[in-house]
């Protein structure tokens, strides 16, 4: 996810999130590690997607 990426869904500019990247580095770590959980949790639902339908296909 790019920094205009992020900046879009949290409502602020892309300068912000470049601010806080160097004025409030933890701050900006926090955000950096709620997007990768987020990112982490969707893969997660695709995955048990992916495996539910398998389960299926080959239920007998």
């Amino acid at each position: 996810m790019t920094q205009r990426d992020m900046a879009g869904l949290l409502g602020v500019t892309t300068v912000t999130i470049r601010n806080w990247r160097k004025q409030k580095p933890k701050l900006y770590e926090i955000v950096i590690k709620g997007f990768a959980f987020d990112e982490i949790v969707e893969q997660s639902r695709v995955s048990y997607e992916k495996a539910k339908e398998l389960q299926d296909k080959f239920k007998a």
